[in-house]
């Protein structure tokens, strides 16, 4: 593996850097207390490539590679989780899975928008009943002439409140079948949006379908094959979330860091303590192993090779490394840490979610263990 980035790579995650810094820092912590998320960026990032990351330029996206994309995800989860993950959801899972499944007359009509803005992605995968069992989907949805009628209930729907375009996956028969709807077509509507211990500017929310008609132009790939589709858009989301991970996990540390040299304790700076050296030491050696599995697996996704079990070798260890990193800061900040006008409070609740979201660190486990047992 060539560990050498390219020209082009290092100029886009500058780039994204700087909007970081700039544009993302200044307001994150009020985005959080306020519980929303900032509508009024979705212009910007649309201009800036950020919601068509891997959509082909000739559809108005980046057209970036895996690798890259992952530097962009982690320069994003360093800056606010919230907004890394609204911007993971939109470019890895939705537009991810009509990059994936969907013909080339569905990528020209959806891609567009998507890639500019002007329409933010959401992904209906988990249920009440069936999240790391995606398979088990409750959701049906039935043909009638030339169109479908989906009635179920998707649950954890990150943006559901705030997309203009989804892609509900449904069972059909004894498989899953995925469709493409926009929002405001009849039968379809977000439920009110959730409470969560984390990550308070992302929009999440149920997703109620209720007979909801969707035409068959508008369904995505092969009969009944949709969970091949998924396994597909997982892996690749999976190295973003991962990637995303990092950023946080960075940015807990760097606050750490930067403190342990300013606090001085019996005389002397609580840099010079061993115990605290131990913290910081562990978590920067944890969250640099973690970046070689990150890019090593979207490496190989660029490469056109297998990267399934890397990809949640990957996402597993980055994110509990992650959380790992964040607790580490706030025991170094002490009460500080704790408070919340602190950034590293924010930070243990939002890299949570990372071991839970896109398949548990326990799914990632079954899915290293068949890919290695499979050999």
């Amino acid at each position: 593996m060539d560990l050498r980035y390219r020209d082009d790579q290092l100029m886009v995650r500058d780039a994204v850097r700087a909007f970081v810094r700039d544009r993302v820092l200044p307001s994150a912590a009020s985005w959080s207390e306020a519980g929303r998320f900032p509508r009024e960026m979705v212009p910007e990032l649309g201009g800036l490539g950020l919601l068509g990351l891997a959509i082909p330029t000739e559809l108005g996206g980046a057209g970036l590679d895996v690798l890259t994309i992952a530097l962009v995800m982690e320069e994003l989860g360093a800056g606010d989780g919230s907004l890394a993950l609204t911007i993971a959801a939109h470019n890895s899972l939705c537009s991810g899975h009509v990059l994936i499944g969907a013909s080339d007359e569905q990528k020209r009509r959806w891609l567009p928008p998507l890639a500019s803005g002007q329409h933010l992605g959401a992904w209906a995968l988990t249920e009440p009943g069936s999240g790391s069992d995606a398979a088990a989907a409750r959701t049906r949805a039935e043909r009638h002439g030339n169109e479908w009628i989906l009635t179920g209930t998707k649950q954890f729907i990150t943006n559901a409140s705030l997309a203009g375009f989804y892609v509900v996956v449904a069972s059909v028969g004894d498989g899953l079948t995925a469709f493409g709807i926009a929002a405001g077509a009849p039968g379809i509507h977000a439920g009110h949006p959730e409470r969560k211990m984390g990550l308070h500017a992302s929009d999440t929310a149920p997703l109620v379908l209720a007979g909801c008609r969707v035409p068959e132009a508008d369904r995505i790939g092969a009969l009944g094959r949709a969970f091949e589709d998924v396994k597909q858009v997982l892996d690749r989301g999976r190295i973003g979330i991962g990637a995303l991970a990092l950023g946080l996990g960075r940015a807990a540390l760097d606050v750490a860091t930067a403190y342990a040299k300013e606090r001085r304790q019996f005389g002397r700076p609580i840099s010079e303590f061993q115990l605290v050296q131990g913290h910081l030491v562990r978590a920067r050696t944890e969250l640099d192993a973690a970046r070689l599995l990150v890019h090593r697996a979207a490496a190989l996704a660029d490469a056109g090779e297998p990267f399934r079990r890397e990809a949640s070798m990957a996402k597993l260890y980055a994110s509990e490394s992650a959380s790992r990193a964040a607790n580490a800061a706030l025991q170094v900040l002490g009460g500080y840490g704790y408070m919340r006008d602190q950034p590293v409070e924010r930070i243990v609740r939002d890299a949570r979610l990372m071991e839970i979201g896109e398949g548990t660190s326990e799914i990632q486990r079954v899915v290293i263990a068949r890919e290695l047992l499979r050999s």
